[in-house]
């Protein structure tokens, strides 16, 4: 997007206020939703001296930002850019301007200009120096506090009344009049932190169109035996090749780890590949996944290995000794394949090689670490404004894209909440 190009002033007042009362109070833009996104906005816009109050329906803000750094806070990826769009899928065209504007490089800047160092780990991954979310959250509201944002918490919006926005909070109703608006609520995964989709309806009640909002970077239900699920639920699967047939027929290989459910799977390998695996599920009712259970070795040194004699030796032991495989992976071989395979070394090889496992269902939306589906790009303009709701701008997770683990996720989220802002900004003729 083009960041100088103006719109028409709009009235720039934004009043809170009891619904049966008198407005008190103004500022410029109403930002609903304090994640990173809503964040973001709230940045560019405090930086071009505009008022900005934030609102959001939980205790605190960036609570999902906090839980997603718990494990390591991954910011970006480091991978060149080119690559990096990609990853963003049916929708990488529609995000590439606002990536372009705020890439991995300058996200690094910017986390640098917090006072927060960054590296970039072996798998291209970027991090804070000391892996953690919440001293780049202290610092980054620290400093839009001092730029003047106001942050309102437990205000859960409701909608819209004519032109004001109102929330329910614990004093009761209040309006909002704003001269624009940034939305920026998130999806429907993690509803305990305050994206719970409730939007969904409100903005689909003033003809957005939105696509349904799916599970995204998810786990999935196989239908384990009993036996199987008591025994192994919690081990991790490592070192295997994961394929997947993508709508267009290509296959999708990934290698990594994932980890056994009482249900079925999860982990990053699985995240990974969770898109094509939901969407066919979608289609015909199931999914396969193809697994490669010794990446190390090929079928026929696998087949030469699994024909030498096992005397008495157990099948696990024989499999052990002559492949290395051993535990879980054992499990799945026993969980999978009929008894007759075990006497086939060839057919044996074959699928340890290439072993289906058949998908019968992601798991719930409020599980997954992210969404698919929100408002479609068609339904904004070039500057993220819906078109059925002029002055209104809408950023982050509620949009229509997806993107796996990795960083991608954080990266869209800040780069849609800047463009949000400066099409904010012009929108008020401040631009």
């Amino acid at each position: 997007m083009n960041e100088s190009t103006s719109r028409p002033l709009r009235p720039s007042r934004l009043c809170v206020e009891p619904v049966s009362s008198r407005a008190e109070g103004s500022a410029d833009v109403a930002v609903i939703g304090g994640g990173p996104a809503g964040l973001m906005a709230a940045e560019v816009l405090s930086a071009a001296g505009v008022g900005v109050e934030v609102c959001d329906a939980m205790p605190s803000v960036g609570r999902k930002f906090l839980l997603a750094g718990k494990g390591g806070m991954n910011i970006t990826h480091g991978e060149a850019f080119e690559r990096f769009l990609e990853r963003y899928g049916a929708r990488s065209a529609q995000l590439a301007p606002h990536l372009r504007a705020f890439d991995p490089a300058a996200l690094r800047a910017w986390v640098h200009g917090l006072g927060i160092g960054t590296f970039v780990g072996s798998s291209g991954r970027v991090f804070p120096t000391d892996m953690k979310s919440a001293p780049l959250l202290r610092a980054w509201l620290h400093r839009l506090r001092e730029r003047g944002v106001r942050f309102h918490v437990r205000h859960r919006w409701q909608g819209w009344d004519n032109d004001d926005l109102v929330f329910a909070t614990p004093a009761g109703a209040r309006r909002v009049r704003a001269g624009a608006v940034v939305l920026a609520l998130g999806g429907a995964s993690w509803p305990q932190l305050g994206s719970d989709g409730a939007w969904v309806a409100t903005l689909a009640a003033s003809d957005v169109d939105i696509a349904p909002l799916r599970p995204a970077n998810c786990g999935f239900d196989v239908g384990w035996s009993e036996g199987f699920a008591a025994r192994f639920a919690g081990e991790p699967v490592k070192s295997v090749v994961a394929r997947v047939l993508t709508t267009d027929g290509a296959t999708l290989q990934r290698q990594g780890e994932f980890t056994i459910t009482a249900s079925g799977i999860e982990g990053g390998l699985i995240y990974a590949l969770s898109a094509p695996l939901r969407d066919a599920i979608e289609r015909k009712g199931h999914s396969e996944l193809v697994l490669d259970l010794a990446p190390g070795r090929t079928e026929q040194q696998l087949a030469a290995a699994l024909a030498r004699p096992r005397g008495r030796d157990s099948m696990a032991n024989h499999l052990r000794k002559r492949t290395g495989i051993t535990g879980v992976k054992v499990g799945l071989l026993r969980e999978l394949l009929p008894a007759e395979v075990f006497t086939a070394p060839l057919r044996l090889a074959t699928s340890i090689k290439a072993l289906p496992l058949h998908l019968i269902a992601p798991r719930p939306i409020a599980e997954a670490i992210s969404t698919a589906g929100g408002v479609r790009f068609e339904a904004l303009d070039e500057y993220l404004m819906l078109r059925a709701r002029p002055g209104v701008f809408c950023a982050g997770e509620m949009l229509d894209w997806e993107a796996p683990t990795g960083g991608y996720l954080l990266t869209a989220c800040l780069a849609t909440g800047r463009a949000a802002a400066f099409g904010a900004l012009a929108w008020l003729g401040r631009g």
